[in-house]
């Protein structure tokens, strides 16, 4: 495990007490693996959302002006980071990917404050395997923003940086498995 700052520290603290669990379970995947992490119980908590805000906003570049992802993993991380942002005078946008174009009012995938050359950051709350991230990128380029980092607050697989640069996007992880004690599952 790597030497972590202050906030990442008390982040990592937070998701052992709060949002990891071990034992027999079985992933998205269909894989199973010992250790399991929702981290909604940590992103949702109030004295842990200006911690993932500002280990988020850490590693978000200063070009960025939009924050969002595929919803429903994305969305907490998103707005929260957005708001704690605003209140220190820096304006990220915030929306979110639909996970199947909406065909009535204005339609489309993006909900929320998106607007065509936006420097994006897609995040997400915990990453595997990288899939939803990617597929969040995709739809913000259709749209027409630029994609400048996919980002997670954990990455418990170990694979999404190689996917995320085979296209040419930069990653970003928070936090690792490694970090909270546990091996990379290879995209579990």
């Amino acid at each position: 495990m790597t030497e972590l700052d202050p906030t990442r520290e008390a982040l990592r603290a937070h998701l052992l007490e709060h949002s990891v669990k071990t034992g027999d379970f079985t992933l998205k995947s269909g894989k199973k693996s010992s250790w399991f992490i929702d981290s909604k119980q940590t992103i949702c908590r109030p004295e842990a959302m200006m911690l993932v805000a500002e280990a988020l906003l850490a590693v978000i570049p200063d070009d960025a002006t939009a924050i969002g992802g595929l919803t429903m993993g994305a969305d907490p991380v998103a707005f929260i980071t957005a708001g704690v942002a605003a209140t220190n005078g820096r304006l990220l946008k915030a929306f979110s990917v639909r996970k199947e174009v909406k065909d009535h009012g204005a339609g489309g995938r993006i909900a929320g404050a998106l607007e065509t050359g936006d420097k994006v950051v897609i995040t997400e709350d915990t990453v595997s395997r990288g899939t939803s991230l990617l597929e969040a990128a995709h739809a913000v380029q259709e749209f027409g923003a630029e994609v400048v980092l996919v980002t997670a607050l954990v990455d418990r697989g170990g694979t999404v940086g190689e996917m995320a640069a085979a296209e040419g996007i930069k990653f970003a992880a928070v936090l690792t498995a490694p970090d909270l004690g546990f091996a990379y599952e290879g995209g579990a």
